[in-house]
């Protein structure tokens, strides 16, 4: 499958400098990977570019799951619900079932006779509906109280009557996007991170958008894409885009979710929880070796790359959790926190929770499309929906066939993890070691573990965490296009919020192992990790704020690492 490494970048640049395409895809994040991955599989030319890394914002902060959403039922949203678990259950079943795992949910009860036939119906609704896409998943089960005990000792007595347990899935939505650029590039997109478009070009009476002006922000150098068509996938930075051509046929609004990471000893449970909150739901999600608790859903006006967290934020989702754990959460159970901002359909609604997770395609003028709103889950039908658009301005072009197009590392994966004990014995890696690269890189998990045999230090943890392999690292910026420490830390691991120091342990020797393939010297490498530490440094302070402003104010403290100065 197609790497993406130094040599691809330079390639495709090149390609970008001379090239015109039938489309050129702004935003990097899993929707613009989808349309450049259901554009390439049309037979179109395709450039990607991304201003930071690819899956950088939204795509990389999300619940992680793959999910119809229950709470849309009782919103009567029945078509949204049931083409996301069509969705749901094309990841779990043929586009990627190497990155995309059940899970459970427990809703507990609190009424005994008409809420328990009323959630009931609406559960049982949803696995009816998850039928159609002949759904791989265990159907839902009433529990009882004594049940519940058993399975949820972390659960509070007297907050329940009993429950109803139902199955989603679940997926490192960073890796996720990641595999969507790659397959994308392996049919034959010119795909670059760190490419920021400044500009768009327009020709004609009519003003058509013929290319866009962009600037390679590792070099400094500005030249202009030639495009037939150009798609607006950038979630919230939509406005931003459109404001470029001088339309706005779509407003799009930023809701911030923050989530919390819980280390999987403070709460006692075999299966993920869901509660209602006075104007959402809370989620609480296993996670690997911990817990994800989120989220929150508040309107959003400041800094849109580096949403922050702030106390006020993690207090809400603390109380919120209590009111139905025992042992109570504090500060101090929390090992990370990461905020992300939904795009959301701009609507009359001061309440985001109520604007729109549906998404719409429009021209905003000619040559210029964009694609907003929507759900994770429905990332796909999303950009099958616009190119069908480009299809349509340019005249030509078949249907959509990324329903048939696994992902990076889907295809043989079970056979090669047949082979897991051959890969342990062979590499010396232990077998849960071997288990975990299975679980993150599937078929292509061969590849990592040759990189192994050649150098056994690769098989080695990095420094803070027994999950993360220095391989890993070596593979992200030799295959995943990774160009910064942020880039392995935050994205291709989750170090950033799974580890108690955030990664900062982890840093000297992730730098080092990317510098050997980047060519970096000492100085570069120690200023990759100081800019690090100093994001991680400035998010913590940004936590202890009470309001938005003052956090942003202080998340903004720390330069962005591909502009060194303040995005």
């Amino acid at each position: 499958m197609h790497r993406l490494d130094q040599d691809q970048r330079t390639h495709d640049l090149d390609r970008m400098r001379a090239e015109t395409f039938d489309v050129v895809v702004v935003g990097g994040g899993v929707t613009g990977a989808g349309v450049a991955l259901d554009a390439a599989t049309r037979g179109l030319s395709v450039a990607l570019v991304e201003q930071r890394d690819f899956a950088a914002g939204t795509s990389s902060r999300s619940s992680k799951l793959f999910h119809g959403g229950v709470r849309y039922l009782e919103q009567l949203e029945f078509s949204l619900v049931t083409e996301a678990l069509h969705e749901r259950n094309l990841m779990l079943s043929r586009l990627c079932p190497h990155l995309a795992r059940p899970v459970s949910f427990l809703y507990p009860l609190t009424h005994r006779v008409w809420e328990r036939a009323y959630v009931g119906a609406g559960i049982g609704l949803y696995d009816i509906l998850a039928a159609f896409g002949a759904n791989p998943l265990p159907h839902h089960r009433h529990l009882s109280k004594r049940s519940i005990r058993a399975l949820v000792p972390s659960l509070r007595d007297d907050v329940h009557v009993g429950g109803i347990r139902y199955w989603d899935a679940q997926v490192d939505d960073a890796r996720h996007t990641m595999s969507v650029v790659r397959t994308a590039a392996h049919y034959g997109a010119a795909v670059a991170s760190s490419v920021r478009v400044v500009g768009m070009r327009r020709t004609g009476q009519a003003g058509h958008v013929d290319g866009v002006d962009v600037l390679d922000v590792e070099s400094g150098e500005p030249f202009t894409i030639g495009a037939r068509q150009v798609v607006n996938a950038t979630g919230v930075w939509t406005d931003h885009i459109q404001d470029m051509a001088g339309g706005s046929t779509l407003r799009v609004r930023a809701s911030k979710g923050v989530h919390l990471v819980i280390p999987r000893d403070r709460i006692r449970s075999d299966t993920g929880l869901i509660f209602r909150t006075p104007t959402s739901v809370l989620f609480v999600i296993p996670w690997g070796s911990h817990w994800l608790v989120g989220t929150t859903d508040t309107d959003w006006n400041l800094d849109l790359a580096h949403p922050a967290a702030s106390a006020t934020d993690l207090d809400y989702l603390l109380t919120q959790a209590n009111q139905y754990l025992s042992p109570a959460l504090t500060r101090d159970d929390i090992v990370g926190v990461y905020a992300g901002l939904r795009p959301l359909l701009h609507g009359e609604s001061d309440s985001t929770s109520k604007l729109s997770r549906e998404h719409a395609v429009r021209t905003v003028v000619p040559g210029l499309i964009t694609v907003a709103g929507g759900k994770y889950t429905t990332y796909r039908v999303m950009a099958a929906d616009a190119v069908d658009a480009v299809v349509d301005a340019l005249g030509h072009g078949p249907a959509s066939c990324t329903e048939q197009i696994p992902l990076v590392g889907a295809v043989g994966w079970e056979a090669v993890r047949n082979r897991r004990d051959e890969l342990s014995a062979s590499s010396g890696l232990p077998a849960e070691r071997v288990e975990h690269l299975l679980g993150r890189f599937g078929a292509e998990t061969p590849i990592l573990v040759d990189l192994v045999r050649n150098d056994p230090t690769l098989g080695a943890p990095l420094p803070g965490t027994d999950d993360y392999l220095g391989v890993e690292i070596r593979f992200a910026v030799s295959h995943e296009g990774a160009l910064h420490l942020d880039d392995v830390l935050t994205r291709r691991t989750r170090l950033s919020i799974e580890s108690p120091d955030r990664g900062v342990s982890a840093a000297p020797v992730a730098a080092r192992i990317m510098g050997g393939v980047l060519g970096w010297d000492d100085a570069t490498t120690e200023a990759e990790v100081e800019s690090y530490r100093t994001r991680v440094a400035a998010e913590l302070d940004s936590q202890w704020a009470t309001d938005d402003r003052t956090a942003d104010a202080r998340r903004l403290g720390a330069d962005d690492v591909r502009t060194r100065r303040s995005l």
